[in-house]
Formats: structure tokens, C-alpha cells, sequence
């Protein structure tokens, strides 16, 4: 007897529809997987076997045929357990098969007949309702994950025996639903920019660097606060709108990263990988490709501590991401793309010793060694960073004060208000959503300058061995700094304060 149930692949952060044939014939007892399955997918007939017998079903001993369609598609991992089992079992005609055709089911098995969780269950999801399904079938620790697409019955199940019941119609579990009210109270975080200390100047640039998705740069001495002002990055940029959720929900997913009990990812992500890290830890890869740190990036931070301390070629490689806002795996026999929408904020010493221009201690670097530290961070690179910031140690007035600094929630208001601003101005533009991804066609008409402003640009220039690639960036951010004033024009003020975030591009910085 030939029996269909329905499956999915994953393949980058989207997932394609399988159909799981079973066909029960007669001859020798046999098992045959057919349809491009790896390894796991080939050692499920002990899994399966084990699992019928051990839930007190009868294991048919005959020639049996499992047909992965469509069949040029890679089919990994053991989730497809539960829909050849239960395949079988409708073939063997020991469950109905009525109402198979109308769900997707997902699932590994143990031998016990346990329903342990997969990765990808939200992709799954969609294309399960995009397809038409009435409902999905998958372990109870991935059911609020799927349950936020409307429209489709998600069933989370811990036995394969609560999987035939409801196939057979016998409705003892419910669908999976999902509280709004509990998602609203994961969005909020445990820092807070008011437990910062002083450092106001780094405050406001960081609220810029929020308000127009700019990259930046963060340079001074050990315990001078670098880290802590990263981490509360996130707290201070704008809430995730619903399509950016589900984008970041779906790369988390498909990496296997979604908590059982986190339904959507409603807080921007916060990615520090260690400076150890490799290419394709950073970027994304494998045999079969997987995300890697910058697309768990995606729609939030990528924080680099020790930036020198990175190795030269994993930095080079997320020269063109960043450019992008996409990464590109390629393989022999596929190419993936999976979204890389990231805020970069990198932390590093001025100096190997760490106190090059600290007020009170004496570098005790080499002449050359200075500027040796920061050619290890390439020019490309730098170049795609709009502000550089100096952080100085904070004064012991400022760490023994009482008093709390402005709250994360009173800077959001502010970088939501210019965002708002950002986002009408490019409405026109769907892949343009802040400055910082402006091109040079939109930066000459939304960048205008008049004469004075000219003027002080020129004189910056000159004076301060500004290069030519600062150029650009500074129009980026002297247009974001507008835009937190409410100004339709470029003021000198505005100008003045880009001018003053490009600190490595001096010539006679580490000289």
C-alpha cells in the first residue's frame, strides 16, 4: 500500500515542501531511502523500528520503500523520523490515513517513541500555511514557536502516540496558542543606559550611531566603559517591527536557537563573538550552510571587543556584507543567502600597552608600535565604520555620584522620533531604511551643503589630514544629527559634531 505524508527541508532561512512517499509491498524484508538523504535520514529505520514496537504497534517485515520527494534536494537531519513512521504505519494500514494529507508533521524520534525538537520550525510554519496546510505536526518544545503564524493549527506533541490520536480524530490536544501579552514582556531588558556613569559625550554618540544605523568604532584604555556602553546598545534602538521579527525569529530558528518557551524574538539580537572565532563562524558556512554570527546579527548588534585582536582575513570577509546587508554561501551543488541587516560596534586600546593618551598613565609602547596596532584593522574596513570614538576613564566624581544618568527609554523616543524621519524621507526607496545606507545619488540630494558648511568641511579636511573616503561619512552623520535636531537642513553644528567622530582618519593619530 502506497501512503503519502508531508515534510519540510530547510534550505538557507526558508523551508520547501517534501513528500514522504511509503509504499508497503510484498517480497524481502527490506528498508530502502531514496530521494537524496544523508546520513541521519538513512539510520532513522532503527529509530522508527525501535519506537513502533516500544508504543505496541507492529513493525511490517516486508519490502518497504521510502521516497523523498522532490528528490534533487539535500535531505538532512533525523526530523523526518516522525512522518516516515507515521507512514508506515498508515501503510500498514494500523492508522487511519484520512487525514494526513491535511497536515505537515516534523519530528525525531527516540526509541521509546519520545518526540525530541528540531530546528526550523518557524520557516516550516509558514510554508506549511502558504502551501495550504489545515495544521503542522512537531514536538512540543517547538509548538510557540510556530504558533505565531495565524491561520494554521500547530500541534505540540511529546509521543508519536499523541500524533495518531490526532490523526485519527480523537482531539485530546489542543493547538498551540500564543499570548500577545507575553510578548510584549520579553522585550524588556536588563540593561540600562542610566546605569552608565558619566560618559556623556559616548552617550550621544551612540544615540546617533542608533538613530542612523551607522557603524562605530569605540578607542580607549581598559575599564574605560567600552564594553558596558555596547552591551546597552540594544536598549536605545527601536523597537523590532513585526517583519523584522519574524526575519530574526527565522535565522535564530533555522540555527536552532529559539528557547521552547520563546514563541518570537521581539528584542533586537546582541551577537560578541570571541575574537578566536572563524571565517565561517563569522560569516556563515559549513558543507551545508548554516548563519553564522552576522546574521544572528540580523536587525540588531554585532559587537567585536579587541577589534585588533580579530585575525585579519575573518574581518575581511564581512567587507562585503556589510556593503550588502547579505551574505552569499556558495557551494558545488548549492547557494544560499541568508540576511546580514547588522549595526556593528567594535571596541578596541588605543595602543598595545593600552594607554596611548590617557591623562594619567604613561604608554609604554615603542615608537611605531602605535600605529603598527591599528594597521591591523585594514583601510576598506575602517572605511566602512562612520563614527570613531574616544573613550576616556570616567572621573571619580562621576563614578561616586548618586545620580542616575538618562534612562534607556527617554534616548529610544529620541532615535525612534529621527528613524520616523529617516523612514518617510525613503519611502520611495524599499531597501534604504536609515542614513547610513544611503548611496552617493541620495547623499548629493538629502546632503546638501551651503557655503559655510562647505567651508568648514574644506578647512577639516586640510587641517586635520582628514582623508577622502571620511568624506562621505561625515554627510551621513551630520544628516543623522540633524535629524535628531528636527532639522530639514545641514546646520554648521551638525557639520561640526560629524566632523569631530572621525578621530582615526587624523593623520597624526598613533604618530
Amino acid at each position: 500500500m502506497l501512503v503519502k505524508t508531508f515534510g519540510c527541508a530547510l534550505f538557507g532561512i526558508d523551508a520547501i515542501l517534501v513528500t514522504i512517499e511509503v509504499n508497503i509491498d510484498k517480497g524481502m524484508p527490506n528498508y530502502f531511502t531514496v530521494g537524496l538523504p544523508d546520513s541521519a535520514v538513512k539510520e532513522s529505520q532503527q529509530r522508527i523500528e525501535a519506537a513502533i514496537g516500544n508504543l505496541g504497534y507492529y513493525y511490517p517485515h516486508k519490502r518497504i520503500v521510502v521516497n523523498l520527494a522532490p528528490a534533487d534536494i539535500r535531505k538532512e537531519g533525523s526530523s523526518y523520523d516522525l512522518p516516515i513512521a507515521i507512514g508506515i504505519l498508515a501503510a500498514a494500514e494500523q492508522i487511519e490515513s484520512n487525514l494526513m494529507e491535511q497536515f505537515v508533521i516534523m519530528g525525531e524520534l527516540s526509541l521509546d517513541g519520545t518526540v525530541n525538537p528540531i530546528k526550523g520550525s518557524l520557516p516550516i510554519a509558514l510554508k506549511a500555511k502558504q502551501d495550504g496546510f489545515r495544521g503542522l505536526i512537531l514536538p512540543k518544545e517547538n509548538a510557540r514557536e510556530a504558533a505565531v503564524v495565524e491561520g494554521l493549527e500547530v500541534y505540540g506533541v511529546s509521543t508519536m502516540s499523541e500524533v495518531i490520536s490526532i490523526l485519527n480524530g480523537e482531539h485530546e490536544i489542543e493547538p498551540e496558542q500564543v499570548s500577545n501579552l507575553d510578548e510584549e514582556q520579553s522585550c524588556f531588558y536588563d540593561f540600562d543606559f542610566s546605569d552608565v556613569k558619566g560618559q556623556e559625550n559616548i552617550k550621544r554618540a551612540l544615540e546617533i550611531a542608533a538613530a542612523g544605523g551607522h557603524n562605530v568604532i569605540l578607542i580607549g584604555p581598559p575599564g574605560s566603559g567600552k564594553t558596558m556602553l555596547a552591551k546597552r546598545m540594544p536598549t536605545i534602538l527601536p523597537p523590532l517591527t513585526m517583519t523584522e521579527a519574524l526575519e530574526t525569529t527565522k535565522i535564530h530558528s533555522v540555527a536552532g536557537l529559539v528557547g521552547s518557551h520563546t514563541s518570537l524574538i521581539r528584542k533586537r539580537p546582541f551577537r560578541s563573538p570571541h575574537h578566536t572565532i572563524s571565517d565561517a563562524g563569522l560569516v556563515g558556512g559549513g558543507t551545508y550552510p548554516q548563519p553564522g554570527e552576522i546574521s544572528l546579527a540580523h536587525n540588531g548588534v554585532l559587537f567585536l571587543d579587541e577589534l585588533p585582536e580579530f585575525k585579519r582575513t575573518v574581518l575581511e570577509v564581512m567587507r562585503q556584507p556589510m556593503e550588502d546587508r547579505v551574505v552569499t554561501i556558495s557551494r558545488a551543488k548549492m547557494t544560499v543567502d541568508f540576511p546580514a541587516n547588522f549595526m556593528m560596534v567594535a571596541a578596541m586600546n588605543p595602543c598595545p600597552c593600552g594607554y596611548y593618551n590617557h591623562p594619567d598613565k604613561e604608554c609604554t609602547c615603542k615608537p611605531g608600535m602605535v600605529q603598527q596596532y591599528l594597521n591591523r584593522i585594514s583601510g576598506p574596513l575602517m572605511d566602512r565604520i562612520d563614527l570613531h570614538v574616544e573613550v576616556v576613564p570616567v572621573a571619580y566624581k562621576d563614578l561616586s555620584s548618586k545620580n542616575n544618568g538618562e534612562p534607556s527609554s527617554i534616548v529610544r523616543e529620541r532615535v525612534i522620533n529621527a528613524r520616523k524621519i529617516q523612514e518617510k524621507r525613503y519611502a520611495e526607496y524599499p531597501t534604504i531604511h536609515a542614513n547610513a545606507q544611503m548611496n552617493t545619488q541620495l547623499i548629493q540630494k538629502y546632503c546638501d551643503l551651503d557655503d559655510s558648511c562647505r567651508n568648514i568641511l574644506k578647512n577639516a579636511m586640510n587641517r586635520l589630514g582628514l582623508s577622502a573616503r571620511a568624506y562621505d561619512r561625515i554627510l551621513k552623520v551630520s544628516r543623522t544629527i540633524a535629524d535628531l535636531d528636527g532639522s530639514e537642513n545641514i546646520q554648521t553644528g551638525h557639520l561640526a559634531e560629524a566632523i569631530n567622530y572621525r578621530s582615526l582618519d587624523r593623520d597624526n593619530w598613533g604618530s
